[in-house]
């Protein structure tokens, strides 16, 4: 039941991004050349030191009407979803330690698991243009998820079942912040596309870490399975959307050139 219902969810996320494939093209010379800077860019919110998107707010996916509703009780789906609970209680101790790892979304740290795989620094200044590339398109995934999330309004797991997480700490946030879809799977999911496209000799493990830091958040008991499922989705339709954004284009081409010379 619960391999089924992943295995929807997954169909619909592979194709929605399968027509994304591009072909480089060298931005136009008389082209800017996109930020590299938060200056620059602009910051999401005061709160928040992380760059805008690169797509309008108008322009993002919406979520609420992309996505079904939560499951519902006594459907297989939510069945699934209490399934998963129960498997997350009984996780491995090493697994329970990267679920936390992968909780925390500060900057660098949500890329570092990552590094090894890239074979290269993500943050550390010498691809300004790929580590702009990848915050851009993490904060575009994240507020597209918002939608779904502000009017459902899908309580946790781990408060439904007057338990914890892997986190302590983010709880009090979490408990006032919808379920569904799965914000941080949104992002892990994006980090792992944007990636594959500039590094596609590397798409199996990248794709695979991609889906384990969405995964981790039904290990920490901070999502349900479909919260997950659903925000790889939303991710997904965020990608598909940046393809036809002419900065986002831009900025490819600049990451893969630097890819190509420090090689």
């Amino acid at each position: 039941m619960r391999k089924l219902y992943r295995q929807t969810f997954l169909l619909a996320s592979i194709l929605l991004v399968s027509g994304c494939a591009t072909t480089a093209t060298p931005p136009s010379a008389s082209a800017p050349v996109p930020p590299t800077t938060i200056e620059a860019v602009g910051q999401l919110t005061k709160a928040i030191p992380f760059p805008r998107g690169y797509l309008d707010p108008a322009a993002l996916p919406n979520s609420l009407t992309l996505l079904p509703p939560p499951p519902a009780p006594g459907t297989a789906a939510k069945a699934a979803d209490e399934e998963a609970y129960r498997a997350a209680l009984a996780a491995p101790a090493d697994r329970q330690v990267l679920a936390a790892s992968d909780a925390d979304l500060g900057w660098p740290h949500m890329v570092q698991s990552f590094e090894p795989i890239a074979g290269l620094s993500l943050s550390d200044g010498s691809h300004p243009h790929l580590t702009m590339l990848l915050r851009r398109a993490v904060a575009d995934a994240a507020l597209s998820t918002y939608r779904a999330k502000n009017q459902y309004q899908r309580v946790r797991p781990f408060v439904e079942n007057d338990g914890n997480t892997c986190r302590p700490q983010d709880e009090p946030m979490l408990r006032k912040d919808g379920s569904y879809p799965s914000g941080h799977t949104a992002i892990g999911w994006m980090l792992a596309l944007v990636l594959t496209d500039v590094m596609p000799d590397k798409q199996d493990a990248l794709l695979k870490r991609g889906y384990e830091f969405g995964e981790s958040r039904v290990i920490c008991r901070a999502h349900w399975l479909s919260d997950t499922l659903a925000g790889r989705v939303v991710a997904s339709a965020t990608y598909a959307r940046l393809q036809s954004d002419p900065v986002f284009r831009a900025q490819r081409e600049l990451a893969r050139q630097e890819l190509a010379a420090s090689h």
